[in-house]
């Protein structure tokens, strides 16, 4: 069965009592990049103890999210320097945490416009992990897409050249390939943004099955390079159907419990939310649900292979208006409601 969350009561900012969720986990975030854009924001909600998210499919009813029982945030960001400084208040709440570090080398395509240039990012790569650490900070290559003027070859050159300058800052590369055909929102960005994409070609950015054998290939040589090199890396694909294992590319877990066992084993409140179904007393402290539950997250695509954690972002507000995005409805959208967002509001926007 999934998991249902403990419910608690919020007392929110305006002295209202609502009833909330308080989950265990805390993923910041799928939907846009709290730690470049909403840092402040975050520890300011982080401190005054809940959050308010609304259903993209749904904006109409607010959903109240307790950080009472919040022992692991998993971030999801282009530049996590932001975050950094305040790292500290989440270790003085006992509150564990590992960063899905997306770092592409899309300078010259100019595929996401609103980033730091790829030498700072690769600087904020390396202090994020000498801070805490390689082992949670994961290199994500991600989405990889093909153009008329960027093929298979130069986008593995691109890798390999990146890949060279993180060597020893991280023991993970995951990768996917960019969904076009899903996503209207994606299909309408590039064709307004690439002159040689129209409605009829632009789904020729993803790449065919041929292409992503030649390119797991190409990261398949990488690896073993690395290792020659003593760089002993893993890569994997998130939420892709296809199956690379004869690559030596495993299936990822982003949200993932068995790198929380082995980062994380100190923290006993996430071990026993792992071995739920193991002790009952446990199960009424952490979530809900009286009996046995599966971890992985049913509400994510078949593909996926993360375990349940509660997203508090928002679509519709990440500034780094990268051109392949599926949250992103347009450029405008953006800016009007980074206009309407407050550092003490409680959700990100107003």
């Amino acid at each position: 069965m999934p998991i249902k969350w403990e419910e608690v009561n919020i007392k929110r900012d305006n002295g209202e009592s609502v009833k909330g969720k308080a989950p265990v986990i805390i993923s910041a975030s799928r939907s846009t990049d709290i730690p470049a854009f909403y840092s402040k924001w975050l520890i300011d909600r982080l401190n005054k103890g809940y959050v308010v998210w609304y259903n993209p499919f749904n904006k109409t009813t607010p959903v109240y999210i307790s950080f009472k029982n919040a022992k692991l945030f998993v971030f999801w960001t282009k530049n996590p320097e932001p975050l950094i400084p305040y790292l500290n208040e989440f270790d003085k709440k006992n509150i564990d945490y590992y960063f899905q570090y997306t770092l592409n080398d899309y300078e010259n395509e100019g595929f996401e416009p609103n980033v730091p240039n790829l030498t700072k990012r690769i600087e904020v790569f390396k202090k994020l992990s000498d801070k805490i650490g390689k082992e949670k900070v994961i290199w994500r290559f991600d989405p990889l897409l093909v153009t008329p003027e960027l093929n298979v070859r130069g986008l593995l050159h691109k890798i390999w050249m990146l890949g060279n300058r993180l060597k020893g800052y991280t023991d993970k590369l995951v990768v996917s390939f960019v969904d076009v055909k899903t996503y209207k929102k994606v299909q309408n960005n590039l064709i307004r943004e690439l002159s040689y994409y129209t409605k009829e070609s632009v789904g020729s950015a993803e790449p065919g099955k041929d292409q992503i054998y030649e390119i797991s290939k190409g990261l398949s040589d990488m690896k073993k390079r690395w290792s020659s090199e003593g760089w002993d890396i893993s890569i994997a694909t998130c939420g892709e159907k296809i199956d690379l294992e004869k690559y030596s590319i495993d299936k990822n877990k982003c949200v993932d419990d068995d790198l929380i066992r082995k980062e994380f084993s100190n923290n006993q409140s996430l071990m026993n939310f792992l071995d739920t179904g193991t002790k009952k007393s446990v199960q009424k402290e952490l979530f809900s649900s009286p009996k046995k539950i599966q971890l992985k997250d049913s509400g994510q695509r078949k593909e996926c292979g993360c375990i349940f954690s509660k997203d508090i972002g928002m679509y519709n507000t990440c500034s780094h208006f990268c051109m392949y995005c599926y949250a992103n409805s347009s450029k405008n959208t953006v800016i009007k409601n980074s206009k309407l967002h407050s550092q003490h509001s409680e959700s990100i926007i107003v």
